[in-house]
């Protein structure tokens, strides 16, 4: 997984309310086995329309979306397609709680902030500023000398700045793990007799 420290750019200025999982990627993008691709599907229908502003603001990695984004069904594609269309920050009112689990089991960073900071952020990336998203220090900033404190869970937190998904944070722990299966087959020596080669059946 990334690691996820400062990023500055373009914000897409979307802003809408109650987007549920089916919006962000529909069921029909499901087919495939893999992640990659899946950012061509992301808010197919909404991308229909030639004025949208995913298109119109191609390639920002900052989100602003309105409150309750990422209800609905529970899809694991939906964080998967967001990354693949280069957004690394979504920054809302309130996440829906499965959406928020999987975001950042996938390394995409969540930002909540209040109503009117939301909509301050919405006029400036219509104005086509950049925002810069400070994760060790939990602060939206604009070129505007806009402030804007975040909470951040301080697992989530040291997980999203060292780039540690589960897989990562196992490994990390190899010394310990070690050391316990050391310290086990001391303890208990007819475990590790059970578990080695002789144990399996003739």
């Amino acid at each position: 997984m990334q690691a996820f420290k400062t990023l500055s750019g373009q914000a897409i200025p979307f802003g809408a309310a109650n987007i549920d999982t089916d919006v962000i990627i529909p069921a029909r993008f499901l087919k495939t086995i893999t992640r990659a691709g899946l950012g061509k599907g992301a808010f197919s229908a909404l991308r229909e329309n030639p004025d949208n502003v995913f298109d119109a603001h191609a390639g920002a990695p900052i989100l602003i979306a309105g409150h309750n984004f990422g209800c609905g069904s529970s899809r694991e594609h939906a964080p998967w397609a967001l990354a693949d269309l280069g957004i690394r920050v979504v920054i809302s009112p309130g996440f829906a709680d499965i959406f928020a689990g999987n975001a950042f089991k996938n390394g995409l960073l969540l930002v909540t902030l209040p109503q009117e900071a939301v909509d301050r952020l919405m006029a400036v990336a219509q104005d086509g500023q950049p925002i810069t998203v400070d994760l060790e220090n939990q602060v939206v900033t604009t070129p505007f000398q806009d402030r804007f404190a975040f909470p951040m869970d301080p697992f989530r937190k040291h997980c999203l700045l060292n780039g540690l998904d589960e897989i990562g944070l196992t490994l990390g722990m190899g010394d310990a793990i070690a050391a316990h299966e050391a310290r086990l087959a001391a303890e208990r020596p007819w475990i590790a007799a059970a578990a080695g080669p002789s144990s399996a059946p003739g």
